[in-house]
């Protein structure tokens, strides 16, 4: 599909399930050979990163575990605009090589919440991957290691993301079409 209608917006796509799918095996195959003999916990954050998730570990051949975990920072659809705490974190972190994974980051805010709560744990080292980043908008020093392609800061849907709840099934990455206005 070239084109996507959800609820009352129209969205074009920008990024196909095949390139999504290159991409995602590159930073596998990265991320293997960076910790290769190593231990790792990969954490990723919901409710966005579950495809990414699923389909980067499928490519991982480490000794690693996976877990998920959910932050509060909603009330209703709108964003209260603070991270209240981490949910569903249930992983022994202590001295273990910890690699966050993100759908998506943007200014980095709900980022730097998540490393400052997971530093808590003791984590021997913390890593960040994250399938898209918005590097215009990005401004926190939070080193990503892992970013399978920049994107500009517009509003995205698919593989994962979200409009009002819809769209995360969606194989490729489509952007809204300001020309539908």
């Amino acid at each position: 599909m070239e084109k996507v209608t959800i609820l009352d917006k129209q969205f074009k796509k920008f990024i196909s399930a095949g390139e999504i799918q290159q991409k995602v095996k590159e930073l596998a195959d990265r991320i293997n050979k960076d910790f290769e003999g190593k231990e790792v916990v990969f954490v990723g954050i919901l409710n966005g990163v579950f495809m990414f998730a699923a389909d980067l570990f499928r490519h991982i051949r480490l000794n690693a575990r996976i877990t998920f975990l959910r932050l509060a920072s909603y009330e209703g659809m709108e964003s209260t605009g603070k991270v209240k705490q981490l949910i569903g974190l249930s992983e022994n972190l202590k001295g273990h090589i910890v690699i966050v994974i993100e759908d998506i980051v943007d200014t980095g805010g709900t980022l730097d919440h998540i490393i400052r709560q997971l530093q808590s744990f003791q984590p021997a080292e913390i890593h960040v991957a994250t399938f898209l980043l918005k590097p215009d908008v990005y401004h926190h020093r939070i080193p990503i290691d892992y970013v399978g392609i920049e994107v500009p800061n517009k509003f995205i849907v698919g593989y994962g993301l979200d409009y009002n709840g819809y769209g995360r099934n969606l194989e490729g990455i489509y952007i809204l079409d300001e020309s539908k206005k």
